[in-house]
């Protein structure tokens, strides 16, 4: 048995080597199928990169250590409402990390407003997020790259660097109109490109008087003592009677976010590229029964030589992903080069507020693409894999 094995793959290896010896004399043929395939997965992992991207976004936001509280049965800070009260109660629960300077939460607003994007002025929503003092310690990736911050009080605001990127407006020193309300730009803060890139910071109490919220708020964002204190903390506000809450990890609470968009562009990148890799399966089939037939001679003097049919089809296969797989190498890099740290800017259909990221074409998403490119060399190679196996020698040696 052991005997028959190892001639199987002795046949196999002598068949694939003349197979793949055999590809300059045929580089026009080869070199369609790879690029064609190539072009393939560059599609597919330049769509799958914006969800990355904006997975990623969101991702960077989040910290295991940090905790967000909503009101109960809100999936959003939209429809979440925190009285002052209620903030008050969530500051003094147990496993927050505090400092001399107090404890480490931030009752925040969030609203939306309209802002014209760059370079063609639509107006599309941008977040306005009202903060305590305490966001930039909760939030301890928080970085003014320009200007300051913003002084209690005063309506003025601080804007991420990927929202002055993509809207009007938002320049230092720049005076922004929302309602009633003018407001001065004073600083623009970076967040290691992170969802608050996408924002605009100003205090909470402005904007409460500004759009006449009262004493009340949407979401409290808390640093805990350590990832471990979270289920203290998550029981002890929702245990106590006076709390109608719910409690997430900031990761939690983004991946969450993330979900639609990332499953909508996942989707549509799948179906796109699946439509586009039924052609290149037909490239490769064309490819490689050209290969099968210009090789005829040489496949049938392997069999009469006592080359079984096993060995001298999966060779024929091995040639065809070998050709996916170098066409599928060349589109991971065009999909990396073209595409990886594009900025752009899309709908988070949970906060219908615009979120700015950039594309991520990611190790792991390079080698799906390295798969998918396989797959299709495997079923463009199965049909012309199958014509040599049952190929008649006696016919095969007549070819002139």
């Amino acid at each position: 048995m052991l005997r028959l094995i190892i001639n199987w793959f002795s046949q196999l290896a002598i068949a694939a080597r003349f197979g793949l010896s055999t590809i300059p004399e045929r580089k026009g043929a080869s070199a369609a199928a790879a690029f064609g395939i190539g072009g393939v997965v560059a599609v597919f992992l330049g769509t799958l990169s914006i969800g990355q991207g904006f997975r990623q976004a969101l991702a960077i936001a989040g910290s295991p250590e940090t905790a967000i509280v909503l009101r109960g049965g809100a999936d959003t800070e939209m429809v979440s409402f925190l009285s002052g009260e209620h903030a008050r109660l969530i500051a003094d629960a147990p496993g927050i990390r505090r400092t001399d300077e107090g404890a480490l939460v931030s009752s925040e607003l969030f609203v939306i407003i309209s802002l014209p994007k760059r370079p063609k002025w639509t107006d599309a929503n941008v977040p306005l997020r009202g903060v305590q003092q305490a966001a930039f310690r909760v939030r301890d990736n928080i970085k003014i790259v320009a200007g300051r911050r913003f002084e209690p009080g005063r309506n003025e605001v601080i804007a991420g660097v990927g929202a002055a990127r993509e809207f009007a407006g938002l320049e230092l020193d720049s005076e922004l109109r929302v309602g009633r309300n003018t407001w001065k730009v004073v600083g623009l803060f970076s967040a290691d490109g992170g969802l608050p890139e996408s924002e605009i910071w100003t205090d909470a109490v402005v904007l409460q008087e500004a759009y006449q919220r009262g004493n009340s708020y949407q979401s409290v964002i808390a640093r805990l003592e350590s990832p471990d204190a979270f289920d203290e903390f998550a029981a002890a506000l929702t245990a106590d009677p006076r709390l109608n809450v719910k409690v997430l990890r900031q990761t939690d609470f983004y991946f969450e976010q993330s979900r639609v968009v990332y499953n909508l562009v996942t989707g549509l990148g799948s179906i796109i590229a699946g439509l586009m890799g039924v052609g290149a399966v037909f490239g490769a089939l064309n490819t490689m029964y050209s290969s099968v037939s210009a090789r005829t001679r040489e496949i049938a003097t392997l069999r009469a030589l006592g080359f079984r049919g096993g060995p001298v089809a999966a060779s024929v296969m091995l040639e065809s992903m070998f050709l996916a797989f170098l066409g599928g190498g060349m589109g991971g890099l065009l999909a990396y080069f073209a595409f990886d740290g594009f900025r752009a800017a899309t709908m988070n259909w949970q906060s219908f507020s615009q979120v700015t990221f950039s594309f991520a074409v990611t190790p792991a998403l390079m080698l799906k693409g390295l798969v998918y490119s396989i797959g299709i060399g495997f079923i463009g190679g199965l049909l012309p894999a199958i014509r040599a196996a049952r190929m008649p020698v006696a016919a095969g040696l007549r070819e002139p």
